[in-house]
Parts: structure tokens; sequence; C-alpha cells
């Protein structure tokens, strides 16, 4: 049997190698798309959240899967994502954005984590009262996985929810290309008939990029060595993660980033003398009774990092970067902010929006509106004074 220490390693730096070449941030996927109609890393964070969807329900079919994280689920998940969607966009980096950027040297994202593990200490002390003032009146139910409560089997419903996704889109964008002006519609039955043909037209449109984007992909790997040195589309960095993925549920458990920084927090702090075990947070939430020690997936974030720095440094990208003194506040407040959202929800955009919705968790179906919500709000906020397309 592989240890499972070593699967962690392999997951996090395959993690680490395809969130830096692909440029994978949730904050570029929607701060981008409501600015500019950007939805170039848009797409990419669908389709592995889609495909991961798949492939985790598959599994868990056939019962090849370690468990899933389904908190229970309530406006705490909309208050805590909003909070941490207003500040991963400040910060300018999302929970695996900010791993992989000081993976390759921005001294910015360290301080970002550095101040994201002062929010993780902060609601560690105020977790009795936010007990009682927050989490209870603000939950309503159980935590519970759709793949677990329907009697449709796991891999036929993902399927289902997949090729839905797909029809949506294709249908979007096939509206705008089958769009023709008012002036040029003869009767009301043409406009039906444009409306008819509309995801016909977008799903040709996909099938034709899907086949241009593999053709390329084989072109660009006839010669591996510049390609590996060369930025990877997004949709490239979403078939690495979802194989990543695909394995860490089968081995270990779904990807998440947080709730093993959050760890990491009172590991450090064990270490330094603080008592972090009896503080009820660290010491039955996070370590459940069984001490303050390294896990796994503290092991396996810590090589999301290590994977980062390599491809990095691979590519040529690498360098040690000290922030601008005007950037300091964004480290700080969009840290905080990350910590503090990440905990209250709980789980940050890869907990709730990927690996949540991938597994069908009710909880990150709320926490992601929340999250985006956060998102499109702070975005409006920066681009106050030219705008945004959205």
């Amino acid at each position: 049997m592989v240890p499972t220490v070593l699967i962690a390693a392999v997951v996090g730096l395959a993690l680490g190698v395809f969130l830096q070449k692909g440029r994978f941030c949730f904050v570029n996927a929607f701060r981008d798309f409501f600015a500019y109609e950007d939805s170039r890393v848009t797409k990419g964070v669908i389709a592995a959240t889609l495909l991961t969807m798949v492939f985790w329900g598959i599994a868990y079919q056939f019962g090849y899967y370690q468990g899933f994280w389904t908190p229970q689920w309530g406006l705490t998940g909309l208050v805590g994502g909003f909070v941490f969607g207003i500040g991963m966009t400040y910060a300018g980096g999302c929970a695996s954005g900010t791993l992989y950027r000081a993976g390759e040297g921005y001294l910015q994202f360290w301080l970002t984590l550095l101040f994201m593990g002062v929010g993780y200490a902060a609601f560690a002390v105020a977790f009795p009262t936010l007990e009682n003032a927050y989490f209870e009146p603000l939950t309503f139910g159980e935590g519970v996985s759709l793949f677990t409560v329907t009697s449709i089997p796991a891999g036929l419903l993902a399927l289902a929810i997949a090729g839905g996704g797909l029809l949506v889109y294709a249908t979007l964008i096939g509206k705008s290309a089958t769009t023709v002006p008012p002036e040029e519609r003869s009767n009301a039955a043409s406009v039906r008939l444009t409306v008819l043909l509309a995801p016909i037209a977008g799903l040709r449109q996909f099938w034709r990029g899907t086949f241009e984007y593999f053709r390329n992909l084989a072109l660009a790997w006839r010669d591996p060595l510049a390609s590996s040195k060369r930025p990877w589309d997004p949709r490239t960095a979403a078939l690495g993660i979802t194989g990543a993925a695909v394995l860490w549920f089968t081995q270990v458990s779904i990807i998440g980033v947080t709730g093993p920084e959050a760890r990491w927090m009172g590991y450090l702090l064990s270490q330094a003398g603080v008592e972090a075990e009896s503080y009820d947070y660290w010491g039955s939430v996070l370590f459940q009774g069984q001490g303050v020690d390294v896990t796994t997936d503290m092991v396996m974030i810590g090589f999301v990092i290590v994977g980062a720095f390599l491809a990095a440094l691979w590519s040529g990208d690498f360098s040690v970067r000290v922030p601008k003194r005007r950037r300091l506040p964004n480290a700080v407040g969009g840290g905080l902010l990350m910590g503090a959202g990440s905990r209250l929800a709980p789980g940050c955009n890869i907990g709730n929006i990927y690996s949540g919705i991938a597994e069908l968790s009710v909880h990150s179906f709320v926490a992601a509106v929340g999250i985006v919500a956060g998102v499109y709000v702070m975005t409006h906020w920066i681009y106050r004074e030219v705008g945004c397309a959205l």
C-alpha cells in the first residue's frame, strides 16, 4: 500500500504545478468576468468543477472514496462566504491562488498567508461566543451531499448535471451566434426558430472549440521542453487538477485549503508554546481531540507551494518580489477577511465552489452564492471609477 504521506506529496506537487502553469485563480475567474467579461479562467474553473463532479460521482457510486465534507447548512455559508469573497478580491488572490503566488516568490502573498493565520487565530479565540451568537441561530439543517440522499445513481446524477450545465452554456454561446438584428427578423416564427437553433449552434461551437483545443495541445507538445516552460491553457490546468483531485478523493478526502491552513496555525502556535489544544476550535473541532499535530492534508497543501515554486523556477517565472507599500493594506486586510470569512462560512473557494459543488454539498451551494456575491460587490468597489462590464 502506498503511504498516505507520499500521496499527499504527489497530489500537492501536482496541484501546485497545474495552478501555477494555468494561472488558475478564482479571483481572476470571477473578477475578470465581472469587470471585463473575460471568461477565459472562468471556463477553466467550471470545467474543473464539472469534471471532478463526474469522476467523484462515479467513484462514490462504486465505493472508491474516503468521505465527503458536508458542514451544516444555513445563512452561515452565505454570510461567511460573502466576507471571504470580499477578502479574496481585495487581497488579489483566492485561497489556492495565494498558495501558488507564494511559491512564485511574491512576498505580498506570504504576508496574506500570515494575516489569514491571524484571522484563524482570532476566530479560534471567539469561537465559544460565535457558537451561540452566530452558528446556532443561522444554521438550519444538517449537512448533506445530494449524492447520498437521491435514488439516482451518483455517477448518472453527476453526468446529468454536467450535461445540463453544458446545454446551458451551449445555449448562451449559441444565442449570441444566432442573434440577428431586429430589422432583419421577418416574423415571430423566425425569432422562435432562432431560439430553438441556439443550443445546436452552441454545441457545434463547443465541439469545434474542444477539437481545436486538443489539436493545438498535440501540436504544442511536439516540443515538450518548450511547452513545459510556457503558460498553459486554463483548460489544461483544469484537466490536471481534476486528476489530482480524483486521486485525493479515492485515497484521503476532498480537496480543501483553509481548513488545513487553520490547522497549521494551531500547530505552529503550539510549537511556540501556546496551548492550542485548550481552544475548543483547534482541540475538539479541527483536530477532533486527536492532539495538535501535523495531519495529511497539512502536508498536502505545503507541497502545493513547493509544486508552484518548482514550476515557476522551471519556467523562469520565479523571483523574490517585494510588494509596493500601497499594496500592503490589501495583503493585511484581505488576509484577515479571508481567514475569518473561511471559518465563518465555513470553507473557502476550493472547499465550497470547487470541492463542495463537485460533491453536491447543500452547504457549499449556499456558500458559493455568498463568495460570488462578495467578489461582485468588491469588484464594483475596486473599479468604481471606471465601471464594470457586468
